[in-house]
């Protein structure tokens, strides 16, 4: 059995990570462009929030693991005998695929006889998530390391995540609107929803209120999904607003006729920091085993 590494763009808890005997690599976070803390050892994503919003002139910014946080995360188990899957965030998001294959790449000649794959997810947060949670069940269920590569590969291109946020603030902060937006934008009530395209941050659509915007991504996940719902995943996450989230799932359960089995989760920094306390996200990716066999690739 091969071990799952990715890192904490995934958004697993620490529970969900000792279950599935997982090892996550974390991001850093600064607050003073100094002191660098890993997310989840050195900081909750619950401090690191609450933070953001008691301060409000707070500007932190994250960075990526290195290939060292990598070579030591990878290095016990390649010591051990295990071949390793490891799963990064969209790598148009942040160069922690380059940090992951870089590792790998300086390991090989070391452990010849092991085998590293590292897969970019194309996404973040919960849909990063909803990926690693079908590699997991791949592994669990017996499927070899080059045959979850294979199959991850296509699930991954099914997975569709969406956020509404709070406001346009952080997005200001952050450089991705200009001030101008931003104002306007918070003048007229408008709730941006952004969703991920070839693994980049797109914006679809600004929504006026808080009810109406939930309303349109109810509306929105029933038309894509209105014929795939026993073959799909989905989950919810949020940024400080964990009673609209449970709300929302609930209503998003009637409204498919579905149970959605993953937990509300609560987001982490990697998209938490552009996003800002009060978003919303909704994710959904196709189940590994609705794919059929096609050869020697699982589709």
């Amino acid at each position: 059995m091969f071990q799952i590494i990715s890192d904490s763009g995934c958004d697993f808890s620490t529970e969900e990570v000792k279950k599935h005997k997982i090892d996550i690599v974390p991001f850093y976070i600064t607050f003073d462009q100094e002191v660098y803390l890993k997310e989840g050892v050195d900081i909750s994503k619950q401090d690191y929030f609450k933070r953001l919003v008691e301060e409000k002139d707070l500007f932190p910014q994250t960075a990526q693991p290195s290939p060292q946080d990598y070579i030591d995360v990878y290095t016990p188990h390649l010591e051990a005998g295990q071949d390793i899957l490891s799963l990064t965030i969209s790598s148009k998001l942040s160069g922690t695929y380059n940090s992951a294959t870089l590792a790998a790449s300086t390991l090989k000649e070391e452990y010849p006889d092991r085998t590293i794959i590292v897969i970019d997810s194309l996404n973040c947060a919960i849909g990063q998530g909803l990926l690693l949670k079908e590699i997991i069940k791949m592994r669990d269920n017996g499927h070899s390391l080059m045959e979850t590569a294979a199959l991850a590969e296509e699930v991954k291109q099914t997975v569709r995540l969406y956020v509404t946020l709070d406001s346009l603030e952080y997005l200001k902060r952050g450089g991705r609107v200009g001030p101008t937006t931003a104002l306007v934008g918070g003048i007229l009530g408008l709730r941006p929803v952004l969703h991920i395209v070839d693994g980049a941050v797109e914006q679809l659509d600004s929504v006026r209120g808080n009810k109406r915007v939930l309303q349109l991504m109810t509306e929105a996940m029933v038309h894509a999904l209105k014929d795939e719902t026993q073959h799909v995943n989905l989950s919810v996450g949020h940024i400080l607003r964990e009673e609209d989230a449970v709300a929302f799932k609930s209503g998003l359960e009637t409204a498919l006729g579905v149970d959605i089995r993953s937990p509300v989760t609560e987001i982490g920094v990697t998209i938490g920091t552009h996003a800002g306390p009060g978003g919303l996200v909704v994710a959904y990716c196709k189940k590994y085993d609705a794919f059929q066999m096609r050869g020697d690739v699982v589709a």
